[in-house]
């Protein structure tokens, strides 16, 4: 199966900082600095997509200021208020067993231990204690707790599936 290749939110710009165009981001990596290693950026916004290469930056107070090229002046930056940062899903490093990017679990179907079909994952909130499925299907939407060993005994991205010990009535 082969298509677009996958891409990646990784952050936002969210003002200007400066004279000389260096854009205020708002980064979802951890650490937050760490989005300058995922290269080239595909910044989206209301007007259209562009690619960038070679941005740069440095954290500066709760948030981080990026140098982009060809971004020279306050107006260029300016213009980039609300655009989103992405990146192809080959960029990121390989996860380590256990741990799943949201992006790979997103279209997985999700089954009972039973082999009864729940869904397919929407999407995935964060709680804070921990992440939680959304799962739908044709009738309902179901929230389960993205706890390994507890709710979620399996995952197996090669086959596109996720088990859980869910009670499909709940």
């Amino acid at each position: 199966m082969s298509g677009p290749e996958k891409l990646v939110l990784l952050g936002k710009v969210v003002g200007v900082h400066g004279i000389r165009g260096e854009l205020k981001l708002e980064s979802y990596t951890e650490p937050r600095t760490q989005i300058f290693r995922y290269q080239p950026w595909r910044l989206r916004s209301a007007s259209g997509e562009a690619t960038i290469a070679g941005s740069r930056g440095r954290a500066q107070g709760k948030g981080i200021v990026a140098t982009l090229p060809g971004v020279d002046d306050r107006d260029a930056a300016a213009a980039l208020i609300g655009s989103e940062i992405w990146v192809a899903r080959s960029a990121l490093p390989k996860s380590t067993p256990g741990e799943y990017y949201w992006t790979d679990l997103e279209g997985l179907e999700v089954v009972t231990l039973e082999g009864r079909a729940l869904g397919v994952v929407s999407h995935l909130i964060a709680t804070g204690a921990n992440d939680v499925l959304v799962v739908k299907d044709a009738e309902r939407e179901r929230l389960i707790p993205f706890i390994l060993g507890q709710f979620v005994t399996g995952v197996d991205l090669e086959c596109g599936r996720i088990s859980v010990d869910w009670d499909p009535e709940f």
